[in-house]
């Protein structure tokens, strides 16, 4: 637990820096477009959080150094290596225009890096049979890491659309990652994971409720990265984990993600363009703003108010893949029915027909904030 700590109060201390002197790096750090289909807020607000959480990992590193940790080396190397996906995620909170494609393809190389210089950080089977002979094949292994890992990274960016949403559905993957490591016995994994935790969680204290600052893309490719990369190092090293962990643990933006790019087909616009009918947008122009109205609460409590909707949702895949690791028929099966009920949920929202409990966890919620 020691890490834990370490990275909380470093990336809490870099994170508190960054907001009280807000004032100084406004001019390239602040977002100020107000308008759009993903904007949320209603002032210009630091979108760099991901420096902190960089700080908190870099801490970790060196005091894993310190006390002689026995994966001291794979950690330097994961960290090496996200730099190319943190490095270009940072690059567009600052200048704004780097493409989507680009993000991509810098998060594709960190993971490259990793696939030759980290032990285990690689996709080496799906459990399907035949199908992993494919596997064997050491290019192929490579590109499909690579892909699999910035398409996770990705999703992780595209669901960072209110404070705490990516935040927290990052931190309860990364407990299930560190159960199994723990059942498993990879010290690398676990420490690696309760880290990132802390790392995550100073910069948490300051975005959630308020949003005093944002996650950015840099954070968010950051935490991405990291976090599809132990859940493919945890299967790459471990037999008895099935490849089918990752895929549920990752379910509720991953599915998020090919739903958007199914939508942007249908309408026949780039699958890179702002999408403003993703569930977390439709639960707060719904649920959220449609029922409490716009004079009642300001748009930041609105804002926070939406994120434990989907916290929830992302814990009914997390809950099953945590607990059934090792059987890939389950874990296929709750794929399966995790993506059905996603579909329906979506379908019955976006017809103004949400489903009662929803309704009745919205009430609840609602009471307790006027409380």
């Amino acid at each position: 637990m020691i890490y834990f700590f370490t990275s909380l109060f470093f990336s809490f201390l870099t994170t508190l820096l960054l907001v009280r002197y807000h004032h100084i790096h406004s001019h390239i750090s602040h977002d100020h477009e107000l308008d759009g289909p993903q904007k949320f807020h209603n002032e210009p607000v630091p979108r760099i959080g991901g420096i902190g959480i960089f700080v908190g990992l870099v801490t970790f590193l060196i005091f894993s150094a310190y006390r002689k940790h026995p994966s001291v080396q794979d950690i330097l190397f994961l960290t090496l290596s996200s730099g190319f996906a943190f490095g270009a995620g940072l690059l567009e909170d600052f200048i704004k225009c780097v493409p989507p494609f680009k993000r991509l393809l810098f998060t594709a190389l960190s993971a490259i890096v990793a696939f030759y210089l980290v032990s285990g950080a690689t996709v080496n089977r799906l459990d399907l049979g035949w199908l992993d002979i494919l596997f064997t094949i050491s290019i192929f292994s490579c590109l499909f890491t690579a892909v699999s890992v910035a398409g996770i990274a990705n999703s992780i960016n595209i669901i960072d659309g209110f404070n705490g949403l990516s935040s927290v559905v990052v931190c309860t993957m990364l407990l299930s990652i560190a159960y199994v490591a723990f059942v498993v016995g990879d010290t690398f994994v676990l420490s690696t994971s309760l880290a990132l935790i802390g790392a995550i969680l100073g910069f948490f204290i300051w975005n959630y409720p308020s949003g005093y600052i944002f996650l950015g893309d840099g954070g968010a490719y950051l935490i991405g990265f990291f976090v599809a990369e132990l859940a493919v190092i945890l299967v790459g090293r471990h037999a008895t984990v099935s490849a089918w962990y990752p895929a549920l643990l990752f379910m509720y933006p991953m599915i998020e993600t090919l739903f958007s790019m199914y939508r942007r087909w249908l309408k026949r616009k780039p699958a890179s363009e702002p999408d403003g009918v993703h569930l977390h947008s439709l639960l707060y122009r719904r649920m959220i703003r449609w029922v409490v109205g716009y004079q009642h609460i300001s748009i930041e409590r609105r804002n926070a108010m939406t994120s434990p909707y989907l916290w929830l949702l992302s814990s009914m895949a997390v809950a099953p893949a945590t607990i059934f690791f090792e059987s890939t028929f389950i874990l296929i099966s709750f794929c399966i029915l995790f993506a059905v009920s996603y579909i329906w949920i979506y379908r019955r929202i976006i017809r103004f027909n949400s489903p009662s409990w929803l309704n009745w966890l919205y009430l609840s919620h609602h009471d307790d904030a006027e409380k």
